[in-house]
């Protein structure tokens, strides 16, 4: 019998497959997701509408906002425009489900489609929703006319995690010159024209993670955009400029007389006047 101790098997080398080369040899970079996200995102010369929910039912309401507006389309654009209105961008409801996201690619690449009228796009702060849209939809007549139906007592009982919907006619870098280029592309058409002459306006602002601007110095840019002749009116105003600033991006649009009547655009507020009522009664007293 051989007593002698079994020699231990070597250990296998390591691979040296092209992907570890890469490790030791010169880093790769790589965009992290949130980033690759941000960077398929809202772009300069986008149009779109963004819409505020209620805390964590940000892909509920994407949802019933993508059947809303493909519903408004359908009445106000046609069926043959409406057929194209399905939403394809990203949304929360598939985060995570890598099947879900390869599938999509798939039948993608099988059946090219149009581009869609609304886009969803991933927002990295909470209860904050924006969608993309393309023509025929103008963001302010086409928001107009949901929050003129639900005043009216239309039902849209879908949207109910829904609150603020806001119309963006123009958007471009939050730089000095992003904020002039964009409020002289929206402006002029409602201001600058030889009949615009003594309109009452007012301006209102938000600023959402962005350091670089103020609010007081972006009204005084923006009113200087305005030019002269008109004359600012905050309560009985003809023309409500609205301005949205959110990281590094800022669009700009212009809606009419009957926005606080419309109760600023929020849907949640349009839909059950009785709440709005009581929460009125409640801050007066």
């Amino acid at each position: 019998m051989d007593t002698s101790p079994k020699k231990r098997k070597a250990d296998p080398e390591p691979r040296h497959d092209a992907r570890s080369k890469r490790v030791k040899g010169k880093k790769q970079w790589t965009m992290p997701r949130k980033e690759a996200a941000d960077a398929r995102g809202i772009q300069p010369g986008d149009v779109g509408i963004w819409a505020t929910c209620a805390m964590n039912k940000e892909a509920k309401s994407v949802a019933d906002l993508r059947d809303l507006f493909q519903e408004y389309a359908s009445k106000l654009y046609g069926d043959s425009q409406a057929g194209k209105a399905a939403e394809n961008g990203d949304t929360d409801e598939d985060e995570g489900d890598i099947e879900a996201e390869i599938k999509k690619e798939l039948d993608c690449i099988r059946k090219p489609s149009a581009d869609p009228l609304f886009t969803s796009v991933k927002m990295s702060t909470q209860c904050l929703m924006f969608f993309k849209t393309r023509h025929p939809v103008e963001p302010v007549s086409f928001v107009r006319s949901i929050c003129h139906d639900a005043a009216d007592g239309v039902e849209q009982t879908r949207c109910r995690f829904v609150k603020r919907l806001t119309p963006i006619t123009a958007i471009d870098r939050a730089s000095e010159k992003g904020l002039d280029d964009v409020a002289q592309q929206v402006l002029a058409p409602h201001f600058h024209g030889p009949d615009q002459v003594g309109r009452k306006f007012a301006i209102r602002t938000s600023i959402r993670n962005n350091k670089e601007f103020t609010r007081d110095n972006v009204i005084k840019r923006v009113a200087v955009a305005v030019g002269p002749g008109h004359k600012v009116d905050l309560k009985s105003y003809d023309l409500l400029i609205l301005v949205e600033i959110y990281q590094n991006i800022c669009g700009m649009s212009v809606v009419g007389s009957d926005f606080d009547k419309l109760k600023r655009y929020n849907l949640a507020e349009l839909n059950d006047p009785a709440e709005d009522a009581s929460e009125g009664g409640a801050k007066s007293k």
